[in-house]
């Protein structure tokens, strides 16, 4: 027996003790009490090679799975070959890793996981357990995710008793460290022939699919990969029986037409270029929410983790369906399986409208309730939505018993328990104020603001009346801008009304100089002066002007030509 401290499984964070036996291995973390262990006629291949915490040993399989170990020293090498080759019949080989950086090189597709060699010498590798899907994203790119999935253990594990690397526990190792690799993305150029596609132990996808010619079937070399990483990794197949397929379907989000195939434990969204397959433990939600079409209605789904593509995460999926669209389903599932694991959650043949059977089918087999638009809440049109805009994106507000939700896009889901406040004011010109109102809901803990416009104002009655029927605190600022803007008209109506009596009074009361001695009511100068060259002003004003001017006025006087009398 042979055995080695501080060694890590699986990338576990926490160390622990490995033993090797005759019987097989095991490894057990530092104060737990869970140990994992392998038999030895689980055992098909070993290598030993550097890793980051010193050496690992890398155990395949017989069932295509990858075991790691890591923390071995040099000097452990040779007690552990000797072990693996006496009492497992393994050779441990010794593998070095290309260490010169380069992303450009070529992939090896081998029985649990995929290599990436740059001259002959692996880059990394990819176990088979940690892709959860793969799309074409362009000609020549594909993209390749990883699991977002199991939580440790509390043992420091990410595997379980003898059963690491099962299908029920993939993404062990993508989520045992804080920071997690999503997606990586392969540039493969060139062709390939079919018939080396479809050989198990090479695939081109890099120089070799340009210097491949010959009579055979030229294909695209990244639909070769692709074709090849979806065998390999089983993804698809792994889900198991296809309990129903819908096909088709309009999705708002991610947007474009998908056939929706269901599982046991998950289903799979399939596009023409992007394929989804999601856990039904990642639906957090379901909202089932009539349009005001009265044509359609919205299925929404919560995710969390979110979908990924590239780097858009969506965190809802909008599928919209025809109210008169009717299907006739049957479940391929048996008869024993319905009476038993899905008994009173799952009937055997549906015949309705499409959203209620995939409404049903999707509760029966997640287990998640179905949230309707709230009965308290009903629009100004007797709708269950309020149509308004999240800046320039229009879409549809639901008032819903727990919740707020706005579709499609950005779908916003807001709780009312997180809700502080919620603030009604018009904004905009004078025209467009009278017609819409905007309200901005603000959440507690400093969870920010989020703004709906562009309401219309019938909507104001109904939803000040919800947030009545739910407790929900609201400031009404439009009842103060009325009050603001009558009281500015009443005292322009009030200062407009002076206005007018004070012409009426002549101004002689409001001037606080000295009045004006030399004006003469009964005087006819303002024409006679303007078209009567002749006429000598009665007052006294002129002759004091000419003696504060002097001479010069006398010639200004004489220069300024007289006008022509009126005949």
């Amino acid at each position: 027996m042979e055995n080695f401290e501080n060694i890590h499984l699986d990338l576990s964070k926490q160390s622990g003790r490995c033993r090797l036996a005759e019987s097989g291995l095991g490894w057990k973390p530092a104060g737990g009490t869970d140990p994992f262990t392998l038999d030895s006629s689980a055992i098909a291949g070993a290598q030993w090679s550097r890793a980051s915490k010193g050496y690992e040993i890398k155990i395949f399989t017989r069932d295509n799975q990858v075991i790691q170990l890591d923390g071995f020293q040099e000097e452990d090498h040779d007690r552990a070959v000797k072990a693996f080759k006496i009492w497992y019949g393994v050779n441990v080989e010794s593998k070095e890793h290309a260490l010169r950086g380069w992303n450009w090189g070529k992939t090896e597709f081998g029985r649990s996981e995929l290599a990436f060699n740059v001259q002959n010498r692996p880059a990394f590798e990819i176990p088979y357990s940690e892709i959860s899907n793969t799309n074409l994203a362009g000609k020549n790119e594909i993209a390749v995710e990883f699991n977002l999935g199991a939580e440790p253990h509390t043992n420091g594990t990410n595997g379980v008793n003898g059963n690491a690397g099962k299908t029920k526990n993939r993404g062990r190792k993508a989520a045992a460290a804080r920071d997690e690799l999503v997606e990586m993305r392969f540039y493969i150029p060139g062709t390939v022939s079919k018939r080396d596609a479809n050989n198990e132990d090479e695939d081109g996808a890099g120089s070799d699919a340009e210097e491949k010619n010959g009579d055979d079937d030229q294909e695209n070399a990244a639909n070769a990969f692709y074709e090849t990483l979806m065998d390999k990794a089983e993804i698809g197949d792994v889900a198991g029986t296809t309990f129903a397929t819908f096909q088709d379907v309009l999705h708002l989000t991610p947007r474009g037409r998908f056939d929706i195939d269901l599982y046991e434990t998950s289903f799979r969204l399939r596009g023409k270029t992007y394929d989804y397959k999601i856990q039904y433990d990642h639906i957090k939600k379901f909202f089932l929410l009539p349009k005001n079409d009265e044509m359609h209605t919205l299925i929404t789904l919560g995710l969390d983790p979110p979908l990924r593509q590239g780097q858009t995460k969506y965190p809802f999926v909008v599928m919209q369906l025809k109210l008169d669209d009717e299907v006739n389903l049957d479940l391929n599932m048996t008869q024993e399986l319905l009476e038993t694991k899905y008994k009173d959650k799952l009937d055997g043949h549906y015949e309705a409208p499409i959203h209620h059977v995939i409404a049903k089918v999707f509760k029966g087999l997640s287990g998640k309730k179905i949230i309707m638009p709230s009965k308290d809440f009903t629009s100004h049109h007797n709708m269950n939505g309020v149509k308004c805009s999240i800046k320039a994106n229009e879409g549809l507000l639901y008032c819903l018993d727990k919740s707020f939700m706005f579709v499609p896009k950005p779908a916003t889901y807001i709780s009312i328990e997180q809700v502080s406040n919620i603030t009604m004011s018009r904004v905009g010109g004078a025209l467009a104020a009278s017609r819409t109102f905007d309200i901005t809901i603000s959440l507690k803990s400093g969870g920010g603001d989020h703004q709906f416009s562009n309401i219309n104002r019938e909507e104001q009655q109904p939803l000040e009346d919800f947030f009545k029927a739910k407790g929900i605190r609201f400031k009404n600022e439009m009842l103060e801008e009325s009050s603001t803007l009558l009281k500015a008209a009443m005292d322009q109506e009030l200062a407009s009304s002076e206005d007018e009596e004070g012409v009426n009074r002549g101004s002689a009361d409001e001037d606080d100089e000295s009045p004006d001695e030399d004006f003469q009511a009964g005087s006819d100068s303002d024409v006679a002066e303007e078209f009567d060259s002749d006429h000598e002003s009665s007052g006294g004003s002129d002759a004091e002007m000419e003696d504060a001017d002097g001479d010069d006025g006398d010639q200004e006087e004489e220069s300024r030509p007289k006008k022509k009398a009126k005949t």
